[in-house]
């Protein structure tokens, strides 16, 4: 597929009609119907449902809209490392779960843009499944994942810092009162959890390896719209300390008992060929 012609299709994708991509492709409006047609024809695929104001997609249409995004986004990073091989520069890209720990990597980065203007830093936040299925696809460098993660596929480096699990609650709860939190103290109210499944798998362990025994309410995936849900109600949250601020905003994080912590690592494909600004970072990161 021509990268010339998918910039096309995904230009009529976002402006839903051929005269106003057209005009923004600077192309002529026949030119471009016939790039489309030959596109279609090519992919032996309908892509557009043609209206009388606007052009929408098929399910085919929908598909490759999607991956385009990461196909150019992929095309765009190579070329600027590429033509910035001369010199340390180039597009580092970072996906990470949410974790303190992500600013042991941002002091390294902060640390190699201040040495080298020319890097610049594209970060990603998503859970384990999410980093790994964008790792095996090109679109990041390197993940932050908290432990415990399968990473037989990938090289990886463990991190000298490690994350506290615990339970997040509002004022008002009855935890909030606690030091810590036993699983006996759970068994009668409504539990969220990380939507990644080994995490969960260690937190099935930690209540004893018996889930029916727990009302689990939901899960989420990133925490920050799980602490509103559980400021305004009754629900209690497992999560890592210091990923939402608790003073002044209405929340209590308890830890758990016996004390439950993951470690950090950070992954990244084997046998990866890594722009001179990706490798420079890797270096740069303190192993103790």
């Amino acid at each position: 597929m021509d990268i010339r012609v998918l910039t096309y299709f995904m230009t009529v994708a976002k402006e839903k009609t051929i005269s106003k991509a057209a005009e923004v492709l600077h192309l002529s409006q026949p030119t471009l119907s016939k790039q489309l047609k030959e596109l279609e024809e090519e992919l032996g695929v309908q892509l557009f449902i043609r209206g009388n104001r606007e052009i929408s997609l098929t399910e085919d249409g929908i598909y490759l809209r999607n991956r385009g995004q990461e196909i150019l986004s992929l095309v765009d990073t190579t070329t600027s490392n590429l033509k910035k091989n001369d010199v340390i520069g180039g597009t580092i890209r970072i996906g990470g779960g949410e974790t303190p720990a992500f600013r042991y990597l941002v002091k390294t980065l902060n640390e190699l843009m201040v040495t080298y203007p020319d890097i610049t830093v594209e970060m990603y936040s998503g859970n384990a499944d999410d980093v790994k299925d964008k790792l095996d696809k090109g679109l990041l460098d390197f993940g932050l994942v908290i432990d415990p993660v399968e990473k037989q596929k990938y090289e990886y480096l463990a991190l000298p810092v490690s994350d506290r699990w615990g339970v997040l609650v509002n004022d008002f709860h009855p935890l909030a009162k606690k030091e810590r939190v036993f699983p006996s103290d759970l068994k009668d109210h409504s539990l969220l959890v990380s939507s990644q499944t080994m995490v969960n798998h260690q937190l099935s362990e930690w209540l004893g390896g018996n889930l029916s025994q727990f009302k689990i309410a939901g899960s989420y995936n990133l925490l920050y719209n799980a602490s509103l849900f559980v400021k305004e109600g009754t629900t209690v949250a497992f999560c890592l300390d210091g990923i939402i601020p608790t003073e002044n905003n209405g929340l209590v994080f308890v830890p758990l008992a016996p004390e439950l912590t993951a470690k950090i690592s950070i992954i990244w494909k084997k046998k990866q060929v890594f722009s001179n600004a990706a490798r420079r970072f890797l270096d740069a990161l303190p192993t103790s």
